[in-house]
């Protein structure tokens, strides 16, 4: 089997640094650097301004201006660094906590410890820093916080002459520190997960649309989908054949697309219920069976269901065929013993010598009827055994020209009796040989039986331009068919020639289909027929340009 090689377009998108990271939690560090990075200038300001707590005697002026601003510079490198993703997320994340811890417990130092009232600075770093992290990365955040700030407070008591009040205060904002950041890193977590669901719905939700889409559109029957105002929302391509329009009929009233069903679907209001009507469709004139449904109780959009009468007739057809199939194949059985018999005593009484001229054609009769009945039983038979498919793949011009070189010697043909035309030459097939031979040879011999210029058959191979599929015609130069022999022609039993069976193009199409092809009358005029053999996808790697039809 071949396939067409579909060239898929790649987005090339720029990929985050860290794979486990995604882009809501780069915006949060992102927004998380700009308010270090407004922190730093109000500090730089206030140090700059001299505009510290008054009450406060401990301050050193100096650490806390050089402190403001190196935590500055240290918030426009992290910024720097998130926005470009210079590094993995989580090492910068882990980068920033305690360049946090260490800028604001010298500030804190410099303002006098925890009096001077900056101490709420750590909390809101620790708790930004938890909301990114999980909770065991939480905690070591917020004792890492609360380990600097109990140092600072000793230190400050020991030295400085803190009050010894001060270590309640360190205990409280330490206490203060493991709360928030454990309540921001459960916060942050049930809302990633929250993200991370909601992603996931979003995936299938997306698949399940394209699938329902998918399957929608390759239905046999055809949807319409209305609106309030009967204005077309949706239709399937099944739709857009049997009402014969083009693609993009959305948004076009009903009654533009075929009156007779703006007619059916006001009938379907009038009385209720969704009793399935017969209509032909203009323009196409299809056969159809309409239904309406509603598709919810608190809204008015309609769906317009269009069952091809015709694929419902081939269906029965199918299974009536198939019942028949097995029928007569028993019967073929039981048949073939008493024919064998009639047969060979027919020959045996030919071979007498005392049979008078008239007898001896009657005898004649009976050999030629049961070599014909021989042929019926043979051709059932065959019918029964045509799943038994050897599938080879091949190239079809080849094994064409081979085809009609031996159809020429065994009907002692001239060479302009018989034509190929390939394009593109190199189609590649796979089906049974033996069985596309057979097939062949039946729509070969009819051909020549009715041919009356030259060339007597022609063969052109080629693609079909809405598909793409290969596809194989067998023409001949006769004087065509009646449209109600057209209407017969592949069903069991069908000849208007004395001597046929009627089983040839049953047997051929039955063939066909055992191959997954298909075999069609495409034309029936007065200057000849052409059948159609519909075969494999175009082969790997070849893109031509599709035969014009």
């Amino acid at each position: 089997m071949c396939a067409r090689r579909i060239a898929l377009p790649v987005a090339v998108t720029r990929q985050p640094a860290s794979p486990g990271a995604t882009d809501n939690q780069w915006r949060a560090l992102w927004y998380f650097g700009l308010y270090r990075l407004t922190i730093a200038i109000l500090l730089a300001g206030l140090s700059g301004l001299r505009r510290w707590p008054p009450m406060n005697l401990n301050i050193d002026l100096r650490l806390g201006t050089w402190t403001a601003l190196a935590y500055l510079l240290l918030g426009l490198g992290f910024l720097v660094a998130v926005r470009r993703r210079l590094a993995p997320f989580s090492l910068l994340r882990n980068l920033q906590v305690p360049a946090d811890v260490l800028a604001l417990t010298l500030f804190l130092h410099a303002s006098g410890g925890v009096a001077g009232g900056f101490g709420i600075l750590q909390v809101v770093a620790t708790a930004g820093a938890c909301l990114l992290a999980s909770q065991r990365v939480a905690v070591a955040y917020a004792s890492l916080a609360t380990l600097a700030l109990l140092a600072q407070t000793v230190f400050g008591v020991l030295r400085l002459d803190y009050l010894t009040a001060s270590y309640t205060h360190a205990g409280l904002l330490g206490l203060s520190f493991f709360a928030t950041g454990l309540l921001a890193a459960f916060m942050g977590e049930q809302v990633r997960g929250s993200v991370a669901l909601v992603a996931k719905r979003d995936a299938e939700l997306r698949s399940l649309a394209q699938l329902n889409e998918y399957v929608v559109q390759r239905m046999q029957a055809g949807i319409l989908v209305l609106d309030e105002q009967l204005q077309v929302v949706l239709a399937n391509r099944a739709a857009l054949r049997m009402t014969g329009q083009a693609q993009g009929i959305e948004g076009r009233p009903l009654h533009e697309i075929s009156g007779m069903l703006n007619l059916a679907w006001r009938a379907w209001r009038a009385r209720g219920g969704n009793r399935r009507t017969p209509l032909t469709l203009e323009p196409q004139g299809v056969d159809a069976i309409v239904s309406f449904a509603s598709l919810a109780a608190d809204r008015h959009d309609t769906v317009v269901y269009l069952e091809d009468t015709a694929e419902i007739h081939q269906r029965a057809q199918q299974i009536k065929l198939a019942s028949l199939g097995r029928l007569t194949a028993s019967i073929a059985h039981e048949i073939r013993n008493p024919l064998a018999a009639i047969s060979h005593a027919g020959q045996l009484l030919s071979e007498s010598q005392d049979l008078p001229a008239e007898d001896r054609r009657l005898v004649q009769i009976i050999g030629e009827q049961s070599v014909r009945m021989n042929d019926i039983v043979k051709n059932v038979l065959m019918i029964g055994r045509r799943d038994n498919t050897k599938v080879e793949e091949f190239s079809l011009h080849p094994w064409l020209a081979e085809f009609l070189r031996e159809l020429a010697e065994r009907r002692h043909l001239p060479p302009d009796a018989l034509s190929l035309e390939a394009d593109p030459a190199d189609i590649i097939v796979s089906m049974d040989k033996s069985q596309l031979d057979q097939v062949l040879w039946n729509l070969a011999e009819n051909a020549l039986r009715f041919s009356r210029q030259s060339p007597l058959l022609r063969l052109v191979t080629g693609l079909e331009a809405d598909t793409g599929r290969a596809f194989l015609d067998v023409i001949d130069t006769g004087p065509g068919m009646t449209t109600q022999i057209a209407e017969q022609v592949f069903e069991p039993f069908f000849t208007n020639g004395a001597g046929g069976t009627g089983l040839g193009l049953f047997i051929a199409r039955e063939l066909c289909e055992a191959n997954q092809m298909s075999l069609s009358l495409l034309r029936h005029g007065e200057t000849g027929c052409v059948f159609r053999l519909g075969l494999m996808p175009m082969p790997i790697g070849l893109n031509p340009e599709p035969v014009a039809q």
